[in-house]
């Protein structure tokens, strides 16, 4: 079935050539991108692999029991499938969220945008209690960082 308006046909030809030199550039941009180096050297690959290393904290830095989901010193999700299990699955977003409100946050656009939309997904109705207490959190991480970085202080 053709449509009977050859200017429709045209203009979806047009459409079609255009999105498809689209993709070839976005190909091209890809294919073309430079590659960065691996950070790690071989020694701390190994050392990653290592069946006999200790699993430490991201947070806190304390060495975890192999069986352990939360860190028995500061409460972060440390296991490995804390973020696939249901019901553990809520302590971990409840730790992001606490982090965002009372932990420490790198004030880039892009985590503020993730922090203010998880919000809006998981608060609903208390989103404007919780959005005060994330900026005040900002703020506050904001002045601590300036503090630090005046002259003088070390």
């Amino acid at each position: 079935m053709l449509p009977s308006d050859p200017n429709g046909v045209i203009g979806g030809l047009a459409i079609f050539g255009l999105v498809m030199v689209m993709f070839w550039r976005l190909v091209v941009w890809v294919r073309d991108a430079p590659v960065r180096p691996d950070p790690w050297d071989k020694e701390i690959a190994e050392k990653v692999a290592d069946p006999e290393i200790v699993q430490t904290c991201t947070h806190c830095s304390t060495e975890q029991p192999p069986d352990g989901w939360f860190c028995p010193h500061c409460g972060a999700a440390v296991g490995p499938y804390n973020n696939w299990m249901p019901y553990v699955h809520i302590f971990s977003i409840g730790e992001v969220l606490r982090n965002g409100s009372s932990g420490r946050v790198k004030p880039s656009p892009m985590i503020i945008i993730g922090y203010v939309l998880y919000a809006l997904l998981q608060y609903t109705i208390a989103v404007p209690l919780y959005l005060f207490f994330f900026f005040r959190n900002l703020r506050r991480t904001k002045a601590e960082a300036a503090e630090i970085s005046k002259p003088g202080n070390t």
